[in-house]
């Protein structure tokens, strides 16, 4: 194993970020571009991408955009082809569909949201774990959500995805103990973003108004990506192995104070 003055700088290492053409992904890539690495945008817009890592080297630093489906493995095995080394990959890419319940809940839904969220990581990861060795300083991220640790109703397809990842990124952990390679999950709450709700509600206005109607201060995508960004850079033995993140507002996936 690497030895902490044998770790390259963040100014020489890469960074890898999935879904990073809107919210906690493109948050994130401009964190960790503000400091030092290398970062890699990755998404399917490439508009959005290419919007984004113009931004941030206008700002003085590093990013290169590449558009990619993360569920797409043969892409992301030829996206991988591309690097020795990558000092971090946040697999940030994924999302929800529906807020059915059960036993109306479409399958294609939850076929798509597992597929993206549990699928799409385990491609990335796979992919880049030997780039991330090869570091001798590594970091896999895991955005998982509080989804993953606990239910709630009318949230089971989403629920199960969401498990299936924090599943993923523990017994990951377990497996490549005493290799130079962290894991980290971070698993954050009510997040009020430009398009996760709305996504999730089909483009639906009032819908996705209604889930941070009377919260005064939900989480911002800048406020999960300082989180990732922290632990990210903490020193190469500190592994935060999950860190759960809410706003003051809830205090579980089912109770949250809401105003008026």
């Amino acid at each position: 194993m690497a030895t902490a003055a044998a770790v390259p700088s963040a100014a020489s290492r890469i960074a890898v970020v999935t879904g990073a053409s809107s919210g906690i992904g493109a948050a994130t890539a401009r964190q960790l571009a503000e400091a030092g690495y290398r970062v890699v945008l990755t998404a399917r817009r490439k508009d959005r991408v290419e919007a984004l890592a113009e931004e941030i080297r206008a700002a003085g630093h590093q990013a290169t955009a590449y558009p990619l489906d993360v569920t797409d493995r043969a892409a992301v095995d030829e996206f991988a082809t591309a690097f020795k080394t990558v000092g971090v990959l946040v697999n940030n890419a994924g999302g929800a569909l529906g807020a059915d319940p059960v036993a109306t809940g479409d399958p294609d839904d939850w076929r798509r949201m597992y597929e993206t969220n549990v699928i799409g990581t385990l491609n990335m990861t796979q992919a880049l774990l030997p780039r991330l060795e090869a570091s001798g300083d590594g970091t896999v991220v895991v955005v998982s959500s509080t989804a993953g640790l606990s239910t709630y109703e009318g949230g089971a397809g989403y629920v199960a995805a969401k498990h299936g990842e924090h599943v993923l990124a523990e017994t990951l952990r377990l497996e490549i103990v005493g290799r130079p390679v962290r894991v980290i999950e971070i698993a954050p709450g009510m997040v009020k973003t430009d398009e996760f709700a709305l996504t999730r509600f089909g483009g639906d206005q009032d819908k996705a108004a209604k889930v941070y109607q009377g919260v005064a201060a939900p989480l911002t995508a800048d406020d999960v990506a300082d989180t990732i960004t922290w632990a990210v850079t903490r020193p190469a033995h500190v592994n935060i192995d999950l860190l759960v993140v809410r706003p003051r507002a809830q205090a579980s996936n089912t109770k949250v104070h809401r105003e008026g």
